[in-house]
């Protein structure tokens, strides 16, 4: 099943009100895809402490920000960093109604931590974007609770598209595989671009010249895996002739202790963490 994708409007006839709780980077790049995707700012509400100035411009377009008063949300979307979520989450509770969704974007904070902390019964998506989901070439994987009914799954699935693309499992243990491979997958990336600037610089290259190449090496493969049909082992294939010199090189990469197995033990590394992190 290919990733779901939402048109510009998507949004446009959302009724709300929203609550976006935590407007840091990741936050921040959600409002600002729902906005771009017609959602109108005079139905959002943000809880932030030092907003950016951005968020803060948004005020004039009707956007309300550090509400006082506690009203009933449509939907409460968390994005504050997980180690604040103890804090965070039950004062939610009083702006949870008999509709309202709860989607919530926290790292290794679980379903049942947020069932524990707001009232019985209440709809939760748990999602895990990336950042690039900055600019709006994220991927997300969601998950729901038992209580979240189709026309809130598909609100949720909207809410999400505005950074990228959107997944779904129904087994939320699959999340910590999923925070392993693309919530931290990014990190590997710019590793590798890192790590190819170097080698570049110990063949000779100016460094300069090494990290300019090296970056858009990887950021071009990527746009081109983005964009064509053919599986990432495809077009590999395709970029390596027999006996030449691409060959050469993933006769290292892909041998004995290569690359393969390194990631297989570094994303085992990152799962594991990850369930240590939920409790």
């Amino acid at each position: 099943m290919a990733p779901r994708k939402v048109t510009k409007n998507a949004l446009a006839a959302f009724k709300g009100p929203l609550l976006l709780v935590g407007a840091g980077k990741m936050g921040s790049a959600m409002l600002d895809g729902w906005i771009a995707r017609g959602l109108n700012p005079k139905k959002i509400a943000v809880i932030e402490p030092q907003p950016a100035k951005s968020v803060k411009a948004l005020t004039r377009r009707g956007l309300v920000l550090n509400p006082k008063k506690v009203s009933e949300a449509a939907a409460i979307v968390v994005a504050v960093k997980p180690q604040t979520a103890p804090e965070a989450v039950p004062p939610l509770a009083a702006r949870v109604g008999k509709g309202t969704l709860v989607l919530s974007i926290m790292a290794g904070r679980t379903l049942a931590f947020l069932e524990d902390r707001l009232p019985k019964g209440t709809a939760i998506v748990r999602a895990m974007p990336n950042t690039p989901a900055a600019v709006g070439r994220g991927i997300t994987v969601a998950v729901a609770n038992a209580n979240v009914s189709a026309r809130q799954r598909k609100l949720a699935s909207d809410l999400l598209a505005a950074i990228g693309s959107v997944e779904w499992v129904a087994d939320e243990k699959l999340m910590d595989a999923v925070t392993a491979v693309s919530g931290s997958g990014p990190a590997y990336v710019f590793l590798l671009a890192e790590a190819m600037a170097q080698a570049g610089i110990a063949a000779g290259l100016p460094p300069a010249l090494a990290g300019r190449l090296a970056r858009e090496t990887v950021a071009g493969s990527g746009e081109l895996l983005h964009r064509v049909a053919l599986d990432a082992a495809t077009l590999r294939q395709n970029v390596t002739s027999p006996g030449g010199t691409t060959a050469a090189a993933l006769a290292i990469l892909m041998g004995k202790g290569g690359l393969e197995p390194l990631l297989t033990k570094a994303i085992a590394a990152a799962a594991r963490r990850s369930r240590e992190l939920a409790g």
